[in-house]
């Protein structure tokens, strides 16, 4: 069995956090496909071990929370009935504390109410005291907010309003 150097592993994951994936780590490394995919899942638990050790017992005075879509497997118009729960569109739930800029918690899931839910009661368990909480118009946040943090949790919703100016127009009347 070969073993990858410690200067190898290192090349591998600096590749990985530059944002490539895990072929093209493999292909720019030239460590098989395979050997980069399980350094990275050993990698990944070993720093989500760690998150969980050093996030508790956090006290901010406010809390950003925020999802990121991105895919599993496939896209989701092509994912069968049978895989939906594993496969398809995934959602990166960020709890950071405001001021700080921590990340205090994450979680992985679809975008509905369950994964909600559960981000939101990982991030409660984190937290101490009742922290300002902020969040973009998701509705399943209101009441995931509520059943984790209590009825006096304050909650804000932020509304991004977005304009477009016709640069076209514009660059004529110049």
């Amino acid at each position: 069995m070969n073993v990858l150097s410690r200067e190898k592993q290192i090349e591998v994951i600096a590749a990985l956090c530059e944002g490539v994936g895990i072929r093209t780590a493999a292909r720019l490394t030239g460590v098989n496909r395979g050997t980069v995919g399980n350094l990275a899942l050993r990698v990944g638990m070993g720093c989500m071990e760690l998150h969980d050790r050093l996030m508790v017992g956090i006290r901010t005075e406010r809390l950003e929370l925020d999802e990121a879509w991105s895919f599993v497997g496939k896209k989701q118009k092509n994912v069968q009935r049978h895989e939906i729960h594993a496969k398809g569109d995934q959602y990166i739930f960020i709890g950071m504390a405001g001021t700080q800029k921590a990340i205090i918690s994450w979680g992985v899931g679809k975008r509905n109410t369950e994964s909600t839910m559960n981000f939101l009661h990982d991030l409660r368990s984190r937290v101490i005291g009742q922290p300002e909480i902020s969040t973009d118009g998701f509705h399943p946040y209101r009441m995931a907010i509520r059943d984790a943090f209590g009825d006096s949790a304050s909650h804000g919703v932020i509304v991004k309003t977005y304009s477009v100016r016709h640069s076209c127009r514009d660059s004529l009347r110049h």
